[in-house]
């Protein structure tokens, strides 16, 4: 038995579109075994956890958590409950990728509305700092800058559909071949 814990739908809809690109069948365990905390509640996972536990006494489960600029650290305590917070602030700052925007917006290439924002925005990639400042909850929000730039709200999910294996950021990949691993040994 596996177990995905995260914050949101939202999340949800992003991790599977970036696991179909790794394993269709590691998209559908996701899809398929995913609870939503509703917000950065690793407690509430931990708790739901040791009642699966209860049922399920080989059980392994995963819990993905927003950065949130440095929040508390989640509770450590089963080994059969991992816990991955993101180094940058939300998750939606993964999407930040204006190529993969690009295509889900159906924009034109010639189109350099979201390029200049992206340059207006987005701090350098190697500004480990700036990332985990940066809002991107806020900038991908259908009201956002981004979306105002564009002039049409930015769907996240369709943005994580629309992003090449290469584009999918390294800390990513790293969390889902995690996942692959724990999925198979649960």
């Amino acid at each position: 038995m596996f177990v995905l814990y995260i914050e949101g739908p939202r999340d949800k809809d992003v991790l599977r579109a970036w696991a179909q690109r790794v394993s269709r069948s590691l998209g559908r365990a996701l899809s398929e075994r995913s609870i939503i905390l509703g917000g950065r509640q690793p407690e509430r996972a931990a708790a739901h956890f040791r009642g699966v536990r209860r049922v399920h006494d080989g059980a392994r489960a995963l819990c993905v958590l927003d950065g949130d600029g440095g929040r508390a650290d989640p509770p450590q305590g089963d080994p059969a409950l991992e816990f991955h917070v993101w180094e940058r602030r939300h998750i939606e700052s993964y999407l930040l990728v204006p190529d993969a925007i690009r295509r889900s917006l159906r924009l034109p290439q010639d189109d350099h509305r979201l390029m200049r924002a992206c340059r207006d925005l987005l701090p350098e990639a190697e500004d480990k700092e700036g990332w985990c400042r940066l809002d991107a909850k806020r900038l991908l929000a259908p009201d956002g800058e981004l979306a105002r730039a564009v002039g049409r709200p930015i769907q996240p999910g369709r943005v994580a559909r629309a992003m090449r294996e290469d584009e999918i950021h390294l800390e990513v990949r790293g969390l889902l071949a995690r996942a692959q691993a724990v999925f198979q040994a649960g």
